[in-house]
């Protein structure tokens, strides 16, 4: 592994410093709403703020973020962070705390989340390089799915002995630290903006929302790579939506009092981690655009075994590839759509593609799955109804000019020429 970039590490701390804080705040939140309410319907109410902001906000905050110092942004979004979560605690201490100002706050802090974010995929190539983005990606990635792994079930212990309010304070210090990390940053996040004669103001930011949309349309391998990856997140909101019914009903794990389920919870987690150290060996070997097509069958054909699976043991032998495959192929997607990108599109091309896939694939994925469910398929049809969204998304990365990429290995020149515009 080559030596990190200057400035690579506290930028690595504050993702994953921020990951904790936010994984600590979708343990607590939900419980306080429910310990306040008894209502399902408040707590269904206080899940679905974390996807809206970014289906309503995505396509502002990439061309924001693009046209700024991304450095500023994020710190000033870390900042504002803290002080709309610090007001859930306080307004609890005082006893003024009320389901309404919960959801509020967490609307907000997701809203500011959806420009941190836009920032910060665009500051990952402006720091690290063209040439150490999916190494430098992958050990983001892998971090994070380490925190994922165990702060959630720390945050469900402490919620257990503790009151979820006081806990989210929690999430407050860590936005601060995220904040102080990235200030700590001294090489630039951006680049400088090309100066295209156009006056500042909502018309131009409009019309800069246009160029990223029309960069994303025009260029095949982008368009196929964003494509492709909302079918794959359509696969795994059916893996999330149906885990514990397909656990209950197919291999007879109770949805209760039985650890064998948290076994199944933790499997793409670690196949996660075993991809982020993977994913830049495989694309050195292989390249980007041949991981990319090859990639994506593995991913199916793991995902086929996980619902033909009637063991629980070997359902967590074959969800922990799954989680593998479907980590390289996510991974590899998205260091090869930045890598590129033009340097002025960065925030603008990925926050668009996230959008698509996590503000619409994976609900998507979800509702697809639960209809299926609902019939005489059962859970384990509604898996297979997202991996059949899964396999249409394949049949038309293999049908698209990416396959020809993979055939001449046109990846670095490429990428030269993509750079350059």
């Amino acid at each position: 592994m080559t030596p990190a970039p200057p400035g690579f590490r506290p930028y690595l701390l504050s993702r994953a410093v921020s990951t904790a804080g936010t994984l600590v705040a979708t343990v607590a939140v939900p419980v306080l709403v429910y310990q306040m309410t008894a209502s399902a319907a408040w707590t269904s109410a206080a899940a679905a703020t974390g996807a809206l902001p970014y289906l309503l906000f995505g396509l502002a905050a990439g061309a924001l973020a693009d046209r700024v110092d991304r450095r500023r942004l994020m710190v000033a979004c870390d900042l504002l962070t803290a002080l709309a979560l610090v007001s859930v605690p306080a307004a609890w201490a005082m006893g003024a705390l009320t389901p309404a100002h919960v959801l509020a706050a967490s609307f907000a802090v997701q809203t500011l989340y959806v420009f941190f974010d836009a920032a910060n995929f665009g500051a990952l190539p402006t720091l690290v390089g063209r040439a150490r983005l999916t190494e430098s990606y992958a050990r983001v990635y892998g971090t994070t799915t380490a925190v994922e792994l165990v702060v959630p079930a720390l945050a469900g212990l402490a919620v257990a002995v503790w009151a979820p309010a006081p806990l989210i304070a929690l999430n407050a210090l860590t936005a601060l630290a995220s904040a102080a990390l990235l200030r700590a940053i001294t090489v630039p996040l951006s680049h400088p903006r090309p100066q295209t004669g156009a006056r500042d103001g909502m018309g131009a930011l409009v019309g800069q929302v246009r160029e990223g949309l029309g960069f994303l349309w025009r260029e095949p391998t982008v368009r196929t790579l964003t494509l492709v990856g909302a079918s794959h997140s359509a696969a795994s909101g059916a893996w999330l939506a149906m885990l514990v019914p397909w656990a209950d009903r197919t291999l007879g794990v109770a949805p209760s009092g039985d650890a064998r389920l948290a076994v199944l919870f933790s499997c793409w987690g670690v196949g996660a981690l075993a991809a982020s150290a993977l994913t830049p060996k495989l694309a050195g070997a292989l390249g980007a655009p041949r991981l990319a097509l090859g990639g994506l069958p593995v991913s199916l054909l793991c995902g086929l075994a996980v619902v033909l699976s009637t063991h629980w043991l070997a359902a967590a032998v074959c969800a922990s590839l799954w989680g593998a495959a479907y980590s390289v192929v996510v991974i590899n997607a998205i260091t090869y759509r930045q890598r590129i990108s033009p340097d002025h599109l960065q925030s603008r091309v990925s926050t668009t593609a996230r959008m698509l896939s996590w503000g619409v694939g994976q609900p998507v994925g979800a509702a697809l799955a639960g209809a299926v469910a609902a019939t005489a398929w059962g859970p384990r049809g509604g898996l297979a109804a997202g991996l059949a969204v899964l396999a249409v998304g394949v049949a038309a990365a293999w049908a698209s000019p990416l396959r020809g990429h993979a055939l001449r290995g046109a990846d670095t020149a490429q990428e030269a020429a993509v750079g350059r515009t």
